[in-house]
């Protein structure tokens, strides 16, 4: 199952009340409110220092906009039209990469590991949610067009930078040590860091701290992402733009669909529309 009207019809029998999810295909206005909610949310909410024409446009817009596939959560009490989206993931798989000559975690992290791999693999990234729309229903519905994306596409492994708040490892010693000794990725699937932006993330004694505090200091979205058991590439990295420190994410796609897909095929037959929710991964 290859072609892309297939993936739409599963896509559009995923619900949650009045939210659903597509994909932006290519629509340059759904593209567009796909960037104006990343704006709101990284430049606006958050800290990202916006270069002059970002900030005039009020978009944020760079050249993997062009080959992403863009997955969207859309309110439809605002609507069928752009308007209506509230949430967003931007998935690139191999052969748009490709296209553009590289994936956008090289410009961080060496993941000739993963590309090394056999078999499709996903790029996942800019992921945000309207700030009126951050509950689990939300945050399930993009999980399960994820899993469908990954389903439809037999995609066997993904991986993506995640993001702490600040430009400080210091601060950040706690979970940045917790999650290397704890979840480092195999070494045959491990991404790391390019020297010149290799920031040590093996920064306090194991003996030196509990886990428990150690898990409970790390973002939601990465926590998700170690539930559905995800591992850490080698190496922090520091993203003066957007005043984050990032990490490398890897997660092998058999959890992803045995939870948020495969469950819902078996349970529903077809539409996988009943209300679950969960709040991260």
């Amino acid at each position: 199952m290859t072609s892309t009207s297939s993936l739409n019809e599963s896509l559009a029998q995923l619900t949650s009340n009045n939210l659903g999810i597509r994909l932006a295909n290519g629509d340059p206005g759904f593209v567009d409110a796909s960037q104006a909610l990343r704006y709101r949310v990284f430049y606006e909410e958050m800290t990202a220092h916006p270069s002059p024409e970002t900030a005039r446009s009020k978009r944020d817009v760079d050249t993997f906009d062009d080959v992403a596939d863009h997955l969207l959560v859309v309110d439809r009490s605002l609507g069928d039209g752009p308007g209506s989206v509230v949430g967003t993931y931007r998935l690139v798989r191999r052969e748009a990469a490709a296209r553009h000559g590289q994936f956008y975690s090289v410009d961080e992290y060496d993941i000739s590991a993963i590309v090394n791999q056999p078999g499709e693999i996903l790029e996942l990234g800019r992921s945000c949610v309207d700030i009126n729309y951050r509950t689990r229903h939300v945050m399930d519905l993009l999980w399960r067009g994820i899993a469908a994306y990954v389903f439809h596409y037999d995609i066997t492994l993904m991986f993506g930078c995640a993001s702490f708040s600040g430009v400080d490892p210091d601060a950040i010693a706690l979970p940045l040590s917790y999650l290397y000794q704890n979840h480092l990725a195999p070494i045959e699937k491990r991404p790391v860091a390019l020297p010149e932006r290799y920031v040590e993330m093996n920064r306090l004694p194991a003996d030196s701290y509990e886990k428990r505090k150690g898990l409970a200091a790390v973002p939601p979205l990465i926590k998700g992402y170690l539930r559905l058991g995800g591992f850490i590439g080698d190496g922090a990295v520091i993203d003066p733009q957007f005043d984050t420190i990032d990490v490398c994410i890897v997660v092998e796609t058999d959890l992803v669909t045995d939870r948020y897909y495969k469950h819902y095929v078996r349970k529903t037959g077809e539409s996988g529309s009943d209300e679950r929710s969960s709040s991260e991964p």
